[in-house]
């Protein structure tokens, strides 16, 4: 959630100046030069007076252009030029042109819902950002198209030039229907895992040769995923609307999102970073989506291994000089790999070039630690005759939605909505000491680590649900090892 800045105006004797303190970066500093321009262009003489204008808290770091309006009628309601009750307590977002035009901005969404949050309920914001703010619910929203028509509904006498409205910058979104489960023929086992890691939210690494159907499954998993609630969407489309690549004229996001970044993407590319105000990555704008990460042994290894916290935690924290940027990461995490270097490793191995250590080194690529938050490891054998279409995705669905309702019946007293999401230590409460008795022994010979116990537990669970159980019982733990370990047939 952000931080609602009130910006604060002094107007002294003295000789003129105009000083912005409260941690500024350099764009919000050269504020000054923008908002004096714009004022002047609005028929409004510039107070010459010596201007302190603060922007609290001042121990928080501001960056970007979207405090100039504030500034503006701040200065301008020191100096008494507008009624300074009509501004109090008004949300002013938008940057402005040396004509005196208010310009669209990045961030209005989340801008608007932390406000709304705070219980800041009237807000004015750029004509090409009006749409996208009109999303949040409670907010009530003025569009702008000049400063002179602000500062008019605000008591002063300013030239309202017919100026035209500035758009918004096009955004980068992708318009990409969603591929048919039944487009994938045979594959039952590949097909299975994905239906168990939609129900209950489990991470996912198929490993097979090329050209067997990996990447189809991966991209059919949002379509089987149900539609975000009304607290989700605002969070996903919030985050994109910071990372610039959401259309206000489509309404709130309410499909998963599907990331699927290249594998030469950087750290920054993948959890987010930049200078000054780090922006989300791919991790972020896969949040209550899918992350999809082809060829994953061709990232480099500290890449993906900077995906271990959000994948325990739900959420990245990018720390820099000044402060932190939190965004949320709770994603799927779907990795496809080959077999070795070649592909062809697969069955007998025939037509394989790669030597056995070439094999091991290449697969090892992917750390054991990422590996342990895996929940399902599966072969993708190579593609066979299948006649007969699979299973459409409205099918599959169908099953994941009655899963997941069955799970978030279960765990609502919790706090939780997915098998996915429980603690260990509660789940252990509520299996049997029977069913655990297979988890225990894998611990014991090595084969599975404490956290490795908590997420084949869940997997059970999610089995269960899919089976109508009430409980998971031996069959649903033996399941769950075998999916987990790769062994499932």
């Amino acid at each position: 959630m952000g931080h609602v800045i009130d910006v604060e105006a002094h107007v002294a004797r003295g000789l003129p100046g105009f000083t912005i303190v409260g941690l500024p970066d350099a764009s919000l500093a050269e504020a000054k030069d923008r908002v004096r321009a714009a004022v002047a262009s609005s028929g409004v003489e510039w107070p010459r007076h010596r201007i302190t204008v603060n922007l609290s808290p001042a121990s928080l770091p501001k960056s970007g252009s979207g405090t100039d309006l504030a500034i503006a009628v701040a200065v301008l309601a020191a100096a008494g030029v507008v009624d300074a009750a009509l501004a109090r307590d008004l949300v002013l977002l938008g940057e402005l042109g040396l004509d005196g035009r208010v310009r669209p901005i990045r961030g209005v969404l989340p801008a608007i819902a932390a406000a709304v949050h705070a219980g800041a309920t009237r807000a004015v914001v750029p004509a090409g950002n009006a749409a996208e703010a009109q999303l949040v619910s409670g907010a009530r929203v003025d569009a702008a198209v000049a400063l002179a028509t602000v500062l008019g509904a605000l008591g002063a006498e300013a030239t309202a030039e017919s100026l035209e409205p500035v758009p918004a910058p096009a955004a980068r979104v992708r318009q990409v229907a969603v591929p048919d489960l039944a487009d994938v023929r045979g594959q039952p086992l590949a097909r299975h895992a994905l239906e168990v890691a939609a129900a209950g939210g489990h991470h996912l690494l198929m490993v097979g040769p090329p050209g067997a159907g990996k990447t189809m499954l991966a991209e059919r998993l949002p379509g089987i995923l149900p539609d975000l609630d009304d607290a989700e969407a605002v969070r996903v489309t919030a985050v994109h609307s910071l990372a610039g690549a959401f259309d206000a004229a489509a309404g709130l996001m309410r499909r998963p999102p599907f990331e699927a970044p290249h594998h030469t993407a950087s750290s920054a590319a993948i959890v987010g970073g930049g200078s000054g105000l780090a922006r989300p990555g791919a991790a972020s704008l896969a949040h209550a989506g899918v992350l999809f990460l082809d060829e994953a042994p061709e990232f480099p290894t500290r890449v993906v291994d900077t995906l271990r916290q959000p994948l325990e935690r739900g959420e990245i924290v990018l720390h820099r000089a000044h402060g932190a940027t939190r965004y949320p990461a709770r994603f799927q995490l779907v990795l496809a790999a080959n077999p070795c270097p070649c592909g062809m490793f697969a069955g007998t191995g025939e037509g394989c070039t790669c030597t056995s250590v070439v094999r091991r080194r290449y697969l090892a690529r992917l750390s054991g630690p990422l590996l342990d938050r895996v929940d399902i490891r599966v072969e993708v054998g190579a593609a066979a005759r299948a006649d007969e279409p699979g299973e459409d995705t409205a099918s599959v669905a169908a099953r994941v939605q009655e899963a997941r309702g069955a799970a978030r019946e279960r765990l609502a007293a919790q706090g939780w909505t997915l098998a996915g999401e429980a603690s260990g230590p509660w789940l252990r409460r509520v299996t049997s000491r029977a069913a655990c008795a297979g988890l225990w022994r894998a611990v014991e010979r090595g084969a599975l680590s404490a956290r490795g116990f908590d997420r084949s537990l869940r997997l059970a669970w999610t089995l269960c649900d899919l089976e109508g159980a009430s409980s998971p019982g031996v069959e649903h733990i033996a399941q769950a090892l075998a999916l987990r370990e790769g062994t499932a047939s």
